[in-house]
């Protein structure tokens, strides 16, 4: 009886694992072919940042990582106090400014709106607000956000996007800022804060890869002989533009569906040429700031010297009045 439990126990036990194993591959294979069936290539740019910049998005020369990838410059700001009390609640807002009124190549070469995105370094200690201590009147403006950490380690670090841009060309971060007196590591003091704003597309991908919202340029010098539409296996029409030099073999520059070409067949042109216009109508800025952790005993004390010292003053023009009726006295007498 006791090895017929045993068997059954132990056949339980292998159903479940082939059960979890089967769930997993599951799981598994939904995301990959998700993504095979219906690519998200907008979604991904902050995760490509997090893969190729695991640590930080900030270089040692103070460039923020999406600037590898977004290679035009556009306007960035960011707001913040001044200074702040430790264990409260403030707003950073990232303002990513553009003209709405122009689209951007999608990846599949239509005309589409910008998305924007944002990623704001907070010193350390700062974090995103918890949902209980965001105040009901911002609760509007940052309904929908959805403010992912860098990394699991880094909650001062902060991503955001892509949100559609028409909307959000200031994107509100509701910030907690930390208490030195629950943390020992946090100290009282000024500190830096860097933000980077992104608007469209870029155009290189983290492989190296251009991507269909850039330039396209001859990678040879000699005339075109030949300018072909070829359509690949999504349906997209790609053109193969046909270089032949003065010596040598014919080269071959694929150019994607979005670009459109500025060159034709007989043309001569030189090696880094533009085959194409520049469809990119967006950009990456970033900007730094400052903020104080501020003590409020501090402020106490700064209150209370600042009253001492009125008063002081206004002693003394006191004691000059009284001194004066004294001497017009004494010279009365």
């Amino acid at each position: 009886m006791r090895n017929v439990c045993k068997s059954a126990s132990l056949a339980r036990s292998a159903r479940a694992i082939v059960k979890t194993l089967l769930v997993a591959i599951a799981t598994v294979t939904f995301f990959f072919t998700s993504d095979l069936v219906l690519p998200q290539a907008a979604s991904a740019y902050p995760f490509w940042a997090q893969q190729t910049y695991p640590e930080t998005p900030r270089e040692p020369t103070g460039r923020l990582a999406c600037a590898n990838c977004h290679l035009a410059a556009k306007p960035t700001e960011v707001e913040i106090p001044q200074s702040v009390l430790p264990d409260t609640v403030f707003k950073a807002v990232v303002k990513v400014p553009y003209d709405t009124s122009v689209e951007q190549v999608g990846a599949d070469g239509s005309k589409v709106g910008l998305n924007v995105g944002a990623v704001l370094m907070l010193p350390e200690g700062f974090k995103i607000a918890p949902e209980e201590r965001i105040p009901e009147e911002w609760k509007e403006e940052v309904e929908g956000l959805y403010y992912q950490p860098y990394t699991e380690d880094k909650e001062n670090v902060v991503i955001i996007g892509p949100l559609p841009g028409e909307q959000y060309q200031e994107i509100v971060f509701p910030v907690l800022s930390p208490n030195p007196a629950t943390d020992k590591n946090i100290r009282f003091g000024k500190y830096p804060v860097h933000v980077g704003g992104n608007r469209g597309r870029g155009q290189v991908y983290p492989t190296g890869g251009k991507s269909n919202n850039t330039v396209y340029t001859a990678s040879a010098t000699g005339r075109i002989s030949k300018i072909a539409k070829v359509e690949d296996e999504d349906g997209n029409v790609k053109y193969e533009v046909s270089i032949q030099p003065e010596s040598g073999d014919i080269v071959v520059d694929t150019i994607p569906v979005g670009p459109e070409l500025t060159v034709s067949e007989g043309q001569t042109v030189e090696k880094d040429e533009p085959l194409t216009n520049n469809p990119n109508v967006g950009g990456f800025g970033q900007d730094d700031g400052e903020i104080v952790l501020q003590d409020a005993n501090r402020i106490k004390w700064l209150i209370a010297f600042i009253a001492l010292i009125m008063l002081a003053q206004v002693m003394l023009v006191l004691k000059k009045k009284q001194v004066e009726k004294v001497q017009a006295a004494e010279m009365n007498f």
